[in-house]
């Protein structure tokens, strides 16, 4: 974005900015109003893309009001967030799956349906099958359908290939120019065993076949494995990490999705920036994960679809200050990308504070991906780039309020 834009005439402005922005909020810092809010009426300006100015109302729009060099913009009361960070999605993938719910509403379990044929596997035979212009629209398609709903950066993950050739054709896939809205790459890998080949020929398949192609070409910055009982153990999980973090991929993990197998102490052996999932871990494992700067990232829309109790100690974490994120876990088993939607299953559900549930989705998933000042990282703060939410309210607690749509929400930057 080139030249000047000031937005002003706000409503509620949650900056999120308190303090070191690289670092992820906890406990009662989440939800302080006074530390993470500021007044109606705030002004915000920026300048070739970035935020360069945030003041009291009047002082920005009488400098510069009229000079013909600013595009002004009037929130008409109105209250602004940052743009999500939606820091788990699975985005490259064709097929459906649609018929998993019948089964599910039937009794059968996540791992029951795998073993029927349906499952990641039976999106991996569908993805292979589609050409890679067929990919590409679908791509893009989904980036435009997550800007609609507010997210401004997104992490994204490849794991509906499981060979060399479809595993780097996904990251290649992620890797476009001009993309609607910021992309982190993810490679996964070791989603799940391909059909047909031994679990030994395909560890050494990812080790010694994909991880260096994906690092010679560099086509992500992350490694992830699905380390859960019935995919890829603890001992192939350490080894796929340990050789991918010598290539410099940094690790993000699936871990305690089903039951608690202790993935989360193993990703925060492994020094990973997020575990993810962990619907099932211990608190002493929390704590420890918390201790050791490795992010919590809860993901709600997977224990909706599938059926699950929605019991996520969201409200526990906060109470003993443990860092938190959330996230949309987008994938053809849970093909949601609406932020907001996660935030109401927290707020409605699970009893988080607006504030805080909006600290989970925007700031604190930013501090687990690059800080690179040029990509938007949750907050709203002079002297990086970053994407404005105007909502269809002064209040901002009006971000959960409408569940998985966003009416009349307008994106800036």
């Amino acid at each position: 974005m080139a030249g000047h834009i000031l937005v002003h005439n706000t409503g509620e402005v949650a900056t999120l900015n308190y303090g070191k922005t690289g670092d992820p909020l906890r406990g009662a810092d989440m939800s302080d109003r006074d530390l993470l809010m500021m007044d109606n009426g705030t002004e915000i300006l920026f300048s070739d893309g970035i935020v360069s100015k945030i003041e009291s109302e009047g002082t920005l729009t009488s400098e510069w009001e009229g000079s013909g060099e600013t595009q002004m913009i009037d929130a008409r009361g109105m209250a602004i967030i940052p743009a999500f960070v939606d820091s788990h999605a699975h985005m490259v993938w064709a097929g459906d799956r649609s018929n998993e719910i019948t089964m599910r509403a039937e009794g059968l379990d996540y791992s029951e349906i795998s073993n029927l044929g349906g499952g990641i596997r039976k999106t991996v035979s569908q993805t292979r099958n589609a050409t890679r212009d067929k990919l590409s629209e679908l791509f893009v398609q989904r980036l435009r359908s997550a800007k609609a709903l507010g997210t401004a950066r997104i992490e994204c993950k490849s794991g509906y290939g499981l060979d060399v050739s479809n595993e780097i054709q996904a990251l290649e896939v992620m890797g476009i120019s001009h993309p609607p809205i910021s992309i982190d790459r993810t490679w996964l890998g070791a989603h799940d065993i391909p059909h047909g080949v031994s679990r030994q020929r395909y560890l050494e398949e990812l080790i010694d076949g994909q991880l260096p192609l994906v690092c010679e070409l560099k086509l992500a910055e992350y490694v992830d494995v699905f380390c859960e009982p019935g995919w890829f153990t603890k001992e192939e999980t350490m080894q796929i990490c340990e050789a991918s973090s010598e290539r410099g991929l940094n690790v993000r993990l699936h871990v305690d999705e089903f039951q608690d197998g202790g993935g989360l102490r193993l990703a925060t052996d492994l020094g990973a920036v997020s575990a993810d999932h962990v619907a099932k871990s211990s608190m002493a494992d929390r704590e420890y994960a918390n201790e050791n700067g490795t992010m919590q990232t809860f993901l709600p829309g997977t224990q909706y679809v599938l059926g699950n109790r929605l019991d996520l100690p969201l409200k526990e974490c906060e109470e003993r200050d443990f860092a938190f994120s959330m996230a949309s876990d987008y994938n053809p088993n849970c093909p949601s990308l609406s932020i907001p939607f996660v935030g109401s299953l927290a707020v409605h559900r699970m009893g988080l504070n607006p504030l805080t549930a909006l600290v989970s989705v925007t700031r604190n998933p930013g501090t687990t991906l690059s800080q690179n000042v040029e990509k938007h990282n949750g907050t709203i703060e002079i002297g990086r780039s970053c994407s404005i939410l105007v909502l269809p309210s002064g209040n901002v607690e009006s971000w959960v309020s409408s569940f998985g749509t966003m009416n009349d929400l307008q994106m800036i930057n």
